[in-house]
């Protein structure tokens, strides 16, 4: 015979002032459990994002951009080169006055390049705009065609290159000769040394320029 709501009311108080009442909060305090479980193992999975960035390096506007790992000259990369004071933005199709062959600090026009491989020239005025962005300059004058691949093949190999290398034929330096650049540090030598370009990017990309690492 079914039983009346009004009977069940009364059994459940009576059960409740026993101390035998059904544990009807228990799902939820299982779900508060499982929620706080949840917000616990976002948290940590978050966190491992951040510190995997801190360890890893940033840069850019995504802050998963790798960088070099020198914040002044390394002794061991490099001749460091004077920087010159107060740089300038000049209007296009001004020159300016360098310390050194290829330039690395100094007044620029008021657009950088985009970062790639040039096969034709780059103005100075353009790629020191781009060093004080914290790019790295690649400039090169190499008469076979063997040795610009082989170049070309380098910077493909180098993972924070696309990021932050403007690579540019330039008649200024001896033939044969590679020169990179960073804001007040240059390496000039002949041929192409893979490995000598790579450790360039390891130490300077994205951290030299007077205006942060802005990728190009």
């Amino acid at each position: 015979m079914p039983v009346s709501r009004r009977r069940r009311g009364r059994a459940a108080t009576r059960a409740a002032r026993s101390g035998n009442a059904p544990a009807s909060n228990q799902p939820r305090k299982t779900n508060k459990l499982y929620l706080a479980a949840c917000i616990t193992i976002a948290v940590l999975v978050i966190g491992s994002f951040g510190l995997t960035a801190v360890i890893g390096g940033g840069g850019g506007q995504d802050g998963r951009t790798q960088i070099g790992t020198a914040t002044e000259y390394l002794k061991v990369v490099g001749s460091q080169i004077p920087t010159l004071p107060s740089p300038q933005h000049i209007d296009e199709g001004i020159q300016a006055t360098y310390n050194s062959v290829p330039p690395t600090s100094g007044d620029h026009w008021r657009t950088p390049a985009d970062c790639g491989f040039y096969e034709d020239p780059v103005p100075d005025e353009i790629i020191v705009h781009n060093m004080e962005h914290s790019n790295i300059v690649i400039s090169y004058n190499l008469l076979l065609d063997s040795d610009v691949r082989a170049l070309r093949d380098t910077l493909d190999n180098i993972e924070m290159a696309k990021d932050w290398a403007v690579a540019r034929p330039y008649d200024q330096i001896p033939p044969g000769h590679v020169a990179l650049t960073a804001w007040g540090v240059l390496d000039t030598f002949p041929g192409v040394d893979a490995d000598r370009i790579e450790r360039f990017f390891e130490a300077y990309a994205g951290t030299l320029g007077p205006e942060g690492g802005i990728i190009c």
